[in-house]
């Protein structure tokens, strides 16, 4: 039950952060487009997903248009390296294509690749074993940084940092207490944006519910889930009036028609808006908003495709420029290992769908300026 007597005790909640944030994690498939080869697979060695750059660009060439928003020096004139560099990322549960956390982070490497030439490689890991597989692959092949994609990896990636000091590596959603100097860590706050959409849905409810589907219940997905609640709190004290917040949990990242019938239930009980922070369960949760005409919220991208009609805003985790700037940075060496980086509203990698056709300008320019007061402190 979300009322004004609980509106402090969430606010400080948000305030305070919840460490960590993302959508799942650990990674492979083979395809083959015009820019990527495809290699074949034996159950002993790792499936990858092998993309080059493109045919007759040579390392340091831009691709048009590429590194709009927070482009890495990478690459440009000035580059510290001859040869294209190497980077992969070993990915977590959901795959290349869960329309979300990894996918988001492929497309960074392949914006990189046709930025400055740089040769790129995805594998999905579904065990510890494949995990050290597929790292040690790309170490052997002489890459020179290798990205995790989720906290499940951390303490795996850590150890391969330790005994392969001349590689680099990175992990989005985690920090490290002590991070080795050949290690970088990306976090999100995603807290912020996710208050702005408990804000949105507080004010679009008409049933004074509203729900939550976390893939699993942890620090990381905390982040979304109290960003949220106390958003719908920060509403609900604006138009003084009472919500209540129901959150369940998949127990899975991968697992859609868990999502959905979650999701179902939440509906069934009178939720008219449903936030997902569930990684490819979350297709699921977008599917029973479908069935019974009510409103969803997407995460990590814009998902509004995927039902026009019901996806009401999405909280965008721009994993995609995270992985495309911290690995130019890495690359070309102005932002060595042994950091946590830490985004949110005020760097432009958390935010809201600019899409807002579904509910009126009105709450959308307060919302905006919600997001400035974030920022501002």
């Amino acid at each position: 039950m979300i009322n004004k007597n609980s509106f402090g005790t969430l606010i400080f909640a948000i305030a305070a952060g919840i460490l960590i944030s993302g959508c799942g994690s650990a990674a492979p498939t083979v395809t083959e487009t015009t820019v990527a080869a495809t290699e074949a697979a034996t159950p002993s060695s790792p499936e990858i997903i092998d993309t080059i750059r493109p045919a007759g660009m040579t390392a340091g060439e831009k691709e048009e248009g590429a590194g709009s928003v927070g482009s890495p020096d990478a690459g440009t004139e000035g580059s510290s390296w001859t040869d294209a560099p190497l980077v992969g990322i070993v990915a977590g549960t959901g795959g290349i294509d869960d329309e979300s956390f990894n996918q988001g982070a492929w497309e960074g490497l392949q914006r990189l690749s046709g930025k400055i030439g740089c040769e790129t490689r995805f594998y999905e890991t579904k065990s510890e074993e494949d995990f050290q597989k597929n790292v040690h692959d790309l170490i052997d092949r002489g890459g020179d940084l290798c990205w995790a994609t989720g906290y499940s990896s951390a303490d795996l990636l850590l150890q391969e940092a330790l005994e392969h000091p001349d590689t680099s590596f990175a992990i989005i959603d985690y920090s490290y207490p002590d991070t080795p100097a050949n290690m970088t860590g990306v976090v999100f706050r995603s807290q912020e944006s996710s208050f702005l959409a408990g804000f949105v849905a507080g004010n679009v409810t008409a049933s004074g519910k509203v729900g939550f589907v976390g893939g699993e219940s942890n620090e990381v997905i905390d982040q979304f889930r109290y960003g949220y609640r106390a958003g719908a709190l920060y509403a609900a004290d604006k138009l003084g009036k009472t919500i209540d917040v129901e959150e369940v949990f998949a127990g899975s990242f991968t697992d859609p028609g868990k999502g959905k019938s979650l999701a179902l239930e939440l509906y069934k009980k009178g939720c008219d808006v449903v936030f997902h922070a569930s990684g490819e369960t979350g297709m699921g949760v977008i599917e029973a908003a479908k069935e019974t005409g009510k409103y969803v919220i997407g995460v990590d991208k814009d998902q509004s495709f995927l039902a026009p009609d019901n996806v009401l805003t999405c909280v965008l985790k721009d994993v995609n420029t995270a992985v495309f700037r911290v690995s130019g940075e890495i690359l070309d060496g102005s932002e060595p290992g042994g950091r946590t980086v830490s985004l949110g509203l005020a760097e432009s990698a958390e935010g809201l769908s600019e899409n807002h056709s579904l509910y009126p300008e009105a709450i959308y320019e307060e919302m905006l300026q919600l997001r400035e007061d974030i920022i501002s402190g």
